[in-house]
């Protein structure tokens, strides 16, 4: 007889699928200090984590800037793409 694996509570496949990552890419156009300052005043980073976003971003050619579900980043994608950062929900 075969024991079925149990998950523990709270935890299902659709929750995993749930959440999202907002991805911020590299651009040309914008300064290293306008990125920083938009992913403080937006995501709410503090400064240390929106230099290391800004950073990855630069050399990676993307970054994970915030998880979560899609209706908690739809308004930071908004915010941040209003300021003409590229950025995507995936």
């Amino acid at each position: 007889m075969l024991k079925e694996k149990k998950k523990p509570i709270g935890e299902s496949e659709t929750d995993k699928e749930e959440f999202k990552k907002l991805i911020l890419f590299n651009d040309e156009v914008n300064t290293f200090d306008f990125v920083i300052d938009s992913l403080v005043e937006v995501c709410e980073h503090d400064l240390m984590q929106a230099e290391n976003c800004a950073m990855i971003a630069h050399y990676k050619g993307k970054c994970a800037v915030k998880t979560g579900t899609f209706d908690e980043l739809k308004p930071l994608h908004l915010g941040l793409s209003n300021r003409q950062l590229t950025v995507e929900i995936q």
